[in-house]
Parts: C-alpha cells; sequence; structure tokens
C-alpha cells in the first residue's frame, strides 16, 4: 500500500502523449524527488490546466512535440502560465536547434528521448537545482525578439497563436470566450510589445521563431 504523501510536497508535471515514455519520465522524477507529487498530462491543454490546479509545483518535463502544441508554442504557453517554475524540455527532435529555441520562450534544458535514465535524472536534478544547461551561441536579433514573445500574457500569446493559426478576430474571440473588442485590444497590446506596426509583422516575427509552424 502506498503511504500518502505530505500536502507540502512539491509536484512535478510530465506532460507527454507517449504513455510508456511518460512512465520512464515519470522513473527518472521519482529517482531524483521520491516524495514528490507526480501529474501527468497527455495533451498541452491538459498540461496548461494541470500547471493552473497544481500546488507547490516545482518542475514541467514537457514533450516539445506533443498534441497541441506547435513550432515552440507549447513551452511558451507554460511559461507564460508559470513564468517561476523551470520547463525542461524533453523530444526527439534534433538536439541543438531545440535545445536553443526552447530556451529562447523560457525552458531551462533540453534532453533527447535517445538519452539514458541516468542522464534524463541528471537534467531532471539540475533544473530543480536551478543550474541552467549550457545553449550553443544564437542570433541576438532573434533571441531579443523572442524575449519579448516570451513577455507576452498567456491570453495575448493564445490570441497570437489563433492570427497563426488564421483565424479571424472573431474566431479567436469565440475560441478563448472573450469580446472581439478584447481580441483587436490583446493585438495592440501584442503589437506593443514585439514593436511592430501591423498585425502581418506580428505574424512574420513570430513565425520567424518557430511559433505557430512544425518543424
Amino acid at each position: 500500500m502506498s503511504i500518502p504523501l505530505p500536502a507540502s510536497a512539491p509536484s512535478i508535471l510530465v506532460a507527454d502523449d507517449h504513455p510508456l515514455f511518460r512512465q520512464a519520465l515519470i522513473l527518472a522524477a521519482r529517482k531524483v524527488r521520491p516524495d514528490a507529487h507526480i501529474l501527468e498530462a497527455g495533451t498541452l491543454d491538459a498540461a496548461l490546466e494541470a500547471v493552473r490546479q497544481a500546488t507547490n509545483l516545482k518542475l514541467v518535463l514537457l514533450d516539445l512535440r506533443m498534441p497541441g502544441a506547435e513550432g515552440f508554442s507549447g513551452v511558451a504557453l507554460l511559461h507564460a502560465e508559470v513564468p517561476h517554475v523551470p520547463v525542461l524540455v524533453v523530444s526527439a527532435a534534433e538536439a541543438e536547434k531545440a535545445a536553443r529555441e526552447a530556451r529562447r520562450f523560457g525552458a531551462v534544458g533540453f534532453i533527447g528521448k535517445d538519452q539514458p535514465l541516468p542522464r534524463m535524472q541528471e537534467a531532471i536534478s539540475d533544473a530543480l537545482e536551478g543550474r541552467i544547461s549550457d545553449t550553443p551561441p544564437a542570433d541576438p536579433e532573434v533571441d531579443t525578439v523572442a524575449a519579448k514573445v516570451a513577455d507576452l500574457t498567456p491570453t495575448q500569446l493564445r490570441v497570437l497563436l489563433g492570427v497563426l493559426a488564421g483565424r479571424l478576430n472573431k474566431q479567436i474571440a469565440y475560441d478563448l470566450s472573450i469580446s472581439e473588442a478584447t481580441v483587436k485590444a490583446h493585438m495592440t497590446a501584442i503589437m506593443r510589445k514585439l514593436d511592430v506596426q501591423n498585425r502581418t509583422q506580428a505574424v512574420l516575427a513570430a513565425r520567424a521563431l518557430g511559433i505557430g509552424i512544425e518543424g
């Protein structure tokens, strides 16, 4: 019989749509923090709901390509929801590029799905201890724009992703259960934060960073 964990125990969210690999991540997390509450999610929407409901959340392990995520939108959305909680990206994507891009949107580190369990445990331990992994040199200009995208609020980011998906303001308003006027107000704020002059430039700025793009 399992022993109930204390209410003050840390929480770790494991977000991956493949059950077997999710269990491997849970095993690695339990090796590092046996006292942790382990939360699970198989889609981006479920992960976002989990972080909103979680107590004492200390770490998010995120599959970069889970259902509901495009490009690095999953990283950006989770970072917007819980900006003070480290997000550790775990993916089969090409390591060097993914590591650099994920860091631009708030991730503290990246490990490939081909890594052995001890390496995953090491990365989890580093993230929990606040040790941020090194990344290759990046384009300073792109990093500047990425920082602006990462500074968007959760709703602003959802509005931007709606624009990237080609949805009209009234459709975005319906999706987010807000008024069309509120969507327009968010777009004004987004363009100001991204330092662009119109909706088209906002789309180009975000697409240049992989938001809204598979790959």
